[in-house]
């Protein structure tokens, strides 16, 4: 067919033919397919099912991850409260020298936790107490005054106060002291506890005793009877054959006059000795002593020198007017004074008198004994005597 020279289309043919209608455009509101989604006629296969998201797991799955999950934190925060418990349980403690603290009686594990960290032997009661409930459960911790080093761990801390190792003190018991005054003095000492009877005369042991704070006082009485009670058991056993005394009870009177009658300890065999022959003799003892107890009993003082009236006045205890020995001790005498006693020397002396150096002057026959006595009154100077000494001081 013939075109035209200006390139237009013939006349009378259509415009739009041999033109193509362009694709037509999806709507702005359509979503593609999810990925993974079923391709539905893909070589004629059959959809696939979409795989379940993390969100859609089954519930047990999840309670079971949370579970262990919270197991692992508890038991990872026990781990961590344990070492640190052992740790403080063991490591040194806050002190950096030793000190003594008192646990009362009647403190439970709170108070003594309090009580020591108090103190600064530990450095929190927490620990205290946890560690005895846990560490020692079996520790039976007692009251008493404890001593802790430097550096002491809680563990060591327990371990002392359950071992019931208290500081221990001394208590000196003088020989020669009464009865009455064994107890006042044990009454003077803060560290003891209680009010107790007076023992009979003559049954304490004058010594050194080991005490406690808190210890009661009739404990140390028993102790002192109990001492006593030992002592004199083997001193009757070895006793010399000829003695003028017939039971441990008359060893113990003898004795008591013995040691009141001098200090020093080598005079006391000498002096028991005098004693000793005057019995054998039934000689009177005269012993000024004797007229003291005599007058004031357990006092032991008479605080005023002796008379002459003092020694003419007749008491049970007064061996210027009675036979013999008095009816019981007359203070609590010593080993040694027991011992003197039970072994005197082998003398014939039956007087004695003081010497000015504080020991005595011993003479076998009455006209020796009254040129002591006359020296003892040069030596006094005119100093007025208490009395004229008697045939035995």
């Amino acid at each position: 067919m013939a075109e035209s020279n200006d390139g237009s289309s013939p006349a009378g043919a259509p415009e739009n033919i041999g033109t193509t209608e362009p694709a037509a455009t999806p709507p702005a509101s359509a979503k593609p397919a999810p990925k993974g989604a079923a391709r539905a006629g893909r070589r004629g296969q059959p959809a696939r099912p979409a795989r379940p998201s993390r969100s859609a797991r089954h519930p047990a799955v999840t309670i079971g991850s949370g579970i262990f999950t919270f197991l692992l934190f508890v038991f990872v925060g026990m781990g961590l409260v344990g070492w640190y418990g052992q740790r403080a349980f063991t490591e040194p403690g806050p002190l950096t020298a030793e000190k003594v603290v008192l646990i009362p009686r009647g403190a439970g594990v709170r108070d003594m936790a309090e009580i020591l960290q108090r103190e600064g032997v530990v450095e929190n009661w927490l620990v205290f107490v946890a560690g005895q409930k846990l560490g020692r459960p079996d520790a039976n911790l007692k009251a008493g005054e404890y001593l802790f080093k430097p550096g002491q761990s809680v563990a060591s801390v327990i371990d002392t106060i359950a071992s019931g190792k208290v500081v221990l003190h001394q208590v000196t018991i003088p020989e020669g002291l009464t009865s009455q005054q064994v107890v006042k003095r044990l009454m003077d000492n803060e560290l003891l506890t209680g009010t107790p009877a007076v023992p009979q005369e003559g049954t304490l042991l004058p010594e050194t005793y080991r005490i406690h704070r808190g210890m009661t006082r009739d404990e140390v009485l028993q102790q002192m009877a109990e001492a006593q009670r030992k002592l004199l058991a083997t001193i009757w056993a070895k006793r010399a054959p000829d003695l003028p005394v017939k039971s441990p009870q008359e060893l113990v009177t003898l004795a008591s006059i013995v040691e009141k009658e001098t200090g020093q300890a080598d005079e006391r065999p000498k002096v028991a000795a005098v004693f000793v022959n005057r019995l054998n003799k039934k000689m009177r003892l005269q012993s000024d002593p004797t007229i003291i107890y005599g007058i004031v009993g357990g006092r032991g003082s008479l605080g005023r020198p002796i008379s002459r009236t003092d020694i003419a006045t007749a008491t049970a205890y007064n061996t210027y007017a009675i036979d013999g020995l008095p009816p019981g001790p007359i203070c609590n005498p010593g080993r040694d004074a027991l011992a003197a006693v039970a072994n005197p020397l082998k003398t014939k002396d039956l007087f004695f008198v003081a010497d000015g150096t504080g020991g005595h002057a011993f003479a076998e026959t009455l006209a020796d004994h009254n040129k002591n006595v006359a020296r003892w009154r040069a030596i006094e100077q005119g100093n007025t005597p208490a009395a004229t000494p008697g045939t035995s001081n």
